[in-house]
């Protein structure tokens, strides 16, 4: 649980952490989109090097993105399961007790892998490890900011996002804490059938509700304390200013993504359905 990337900052003095967040939140859409237009085995090895290139350039260490993944591998595993198993083509390459594994069905677990992995290597990238919950709270507030004319609460969209980001490492560390001390009256977590070990769990929820309302309610009177009321007339201390290494870094990233969809006609065999 302490490799859940959301919430963690990463400090250090790169390229990617002196970006301007709104620029990030931006980019970070537009290599999702890039994503999930690979169909190729071209262009999903350029989109495994442009994830090791944002790796080297936030100076992120590598061990850190592995712990990131490390929570996803059973759903990551399952899909590559389904996808290998239960998948279909045209080049069959094994059939043993009516399973039949096709050459198709390995290219798509592959993909979906890399797929998965460059997914979130960007967005903890440019979301989580290089940029503070409260940047990039302000600029999800900044690139709402049209939506105020239409009477959207955007002010208190981007402080809820703000606040989730901010105790998602507490619970996960208040979850290993409760866990640790029902481990030490004897409960037993790893045994069982699916039923048991789902039963095994209510214990840990119950605490773990109780404390995060506690936390809810401390921090309402502690802003209610501060004469919160709300982001009308708030001023900021730091003041979001955009800068050409900005624009140079998203350009690249555009060109990166409009690569990936021009290098899927090079490799035509392996598209994906």
């Amino acid at each position: 649980m302490k490799g859940i990337s959301f919430g963690q900052y990463y400090p250090a003095d790169s390229l990617i952490h002196r970006m301007d967040p709104r620029f990030k939140i931006l980019v970070t859409i537009v290599y999702i989109v890039g994503t999930f237009l690979c169909k190729s085995v071209v262009s999903f090895g350029a989109l495994l090097l442009s994830s090791f290139a944002l790796i080297i350039m936030s100076k992120i260490p590598f061990k850190t993105i592995l712990r990131s993944i490390s929570p996803l591998l059973f759903i990551i595993g399952f899909t590559v399961v389904i996808n290998i198993f239960f998948g279909t083509g045209e080049i069959l390459l094994v059939e043993l007790w009516g399973i039949r594994i096709y050459a198709e069905g390995i290219w798509r677990a592959v993909f979906m892998f890399l797929r998965i992995f460059s997914l979130i290597t960007a967005t903890g990238i440019f979301l989580t490890y290089t940029t503070t919950p409260m940047d990039l709270t302000d600029a999800l507030e900044a690139l709402l900011a049209p939506l105020k004319k239409l009477h959207v609460p955007v002010h208190v969209f981007a402080m809820m996002m703000s606040i989730t980001l901010r105790f998602i490492p507490t619970l996960t560390e208040e979850t290993e804490k409760i866990m640790s001390a029902q481990k030490a009256r004897g409960a037993n977590f790893t045994t069982g059938n699916l039923f048991q070990r789902a039963k095994a769990l209510i214990p840990i929820l119950i605490p773990l509700f109780v404390s995060a309302i506690n936390r809810a309610t401390q921090l309402a009177d502690a802003m209610e304390c501060r004469c919160y009321h709300g982001g009308e007339g708030r001023t900021r201390l730091n003041v979001m200013q955009c800068h050409a290494s900005d624009f140079v870094l998203s350009a690249a990233v555009i060109a990166c993504c409009v690569a990936l969809v021009l290098l899927n006609q090079i490799d035509l065999l392996y598209v994906l359905n």
